[in-house]
């Protein structure tokens, strides 16, 4: 039997980023779901294309997340909304540097809108499952945050126990994902900068919270040896993971959730932006997956 060892995660992990397009899918208006539905599986499966690119192309990385905290306090201000502007202050390294996450998702915004005004298959189902998964990544306050990983303050791993083990211990029994239908954003630089200042706003009871628990508990309960899928895995223990989310006050449910809606709401947008072009005729356009990459 094989023994891994599984403290650190990519953002959301693959199982945060699958289930949250795959339910996005169930949030749409009819003139998108048959469409959307006939291609879920490549929707989820896709999603966590991003994060198997970080360390391929250097440019992806700062796609991810945005340390805004380098930046001053709450809200920001020093910080411009608008890219030119942003760069003009403080040059284009150090904005890459520290982030482009909700830069990065206007621009696939656009590139959805255009898609579907193209009746552009490919294009739509690629940059659908792929600013799925930027949007997601602006829900998650270490993303927010240039301690992303807990190595500031000797929480190694935390970015992990947040997106990814909570998400794969508890989201398929315990999260309700029962919501509203997608909405028109009728401001989308103004949406996604919220998310990412309310990110920011919960980074620090991420930390404070699994700090004092770890505290509280003693480091002989934090992890334990796990079997999943014939492998058994050293990870943070289901006890210690429960306790931690129950402190968290379903933080993690509820970012979660606004993902899901957030990523159905953009793809919704982009549509009716585009005209809202009739998508049964994409329908028989080709088979499911695997598409153009590039």
């Amino acid at each position: 039997m094989l023994i891994a060892f599984s403290l650190n995660s990519y953002c959301w992990g693959f199982f945060g980023h699958r289930k949250i397009n795959e339910y996005a899918v169930y949030l749409l208006p009819q003139e998108m779901l048959v469409f959307y539905k006939k291609h879920i599986s490549y929707l989820s499966a896709h999603a966590p294309d991003p994060d198997k690119r970080r360390y391929a192309l250097a440019d992806e990385g700062s796609r991810h997340y945005i340390d805004i905290d380098l930046y001053g306090i709450q809200p920001f201000d020093s910080l411009p909304r608008k890219w030119e502007d942003a760069v003009a202050k403080y040059t284009l390294d150090t904005i890459i540097a520290r982030g482009i996450v909700p830069w990065h998702i206007l621009v696939m915004q656009q590139r959805l809108t255009k898609a579907f005004r193209d009746h552009d298959l490919s294009r739509i189902l690629k940059n659908s499952a792929e600013i799925g998964h930027y949007i997601s990544d602006a829900h998650v306050p270490l993303h927010t945050s240039h301690n992303h990983n807990g190595q500031h303050t000797g929480q190694h791993g935390i970015h992990g126990f947040w997106e990814s083990r909570i998400p794969e211990l508890l989201a398929d029994e315990e999260f309700d994902f029962f919501m509203e239908k997608a909405q028109y954003i009728s401001n989308t630089s103004d949406f996604i900068w919220s998310r990412v200042l309310e990110s920011a706003a919960a980074s620090d009871s991420v930390l404070k919270f699994e700090k004092k628990l770890s505290q509280k508990r003693g480091s002989d309960e934090l992890y334990a040896f796990e079997e999943r899928n014939g492998i058994v895995i050293k990870q943070y223990s289901s006890s210690y993971t429960r306790a931690y989310n129950n402190m968290l006050n379903g933080m993690v449910e509820r970012r979660m959730r606004q993902s899901v809606h957030s990523v159905a709401s953009f793809w919704y947008t982009a549509w009716v932006d585009a005209g809202q072009p009739n998508l049964d005729l994409l329908l028989n356009a080709g088979k499911e997956g695997p598409y153009q990459e590039n």
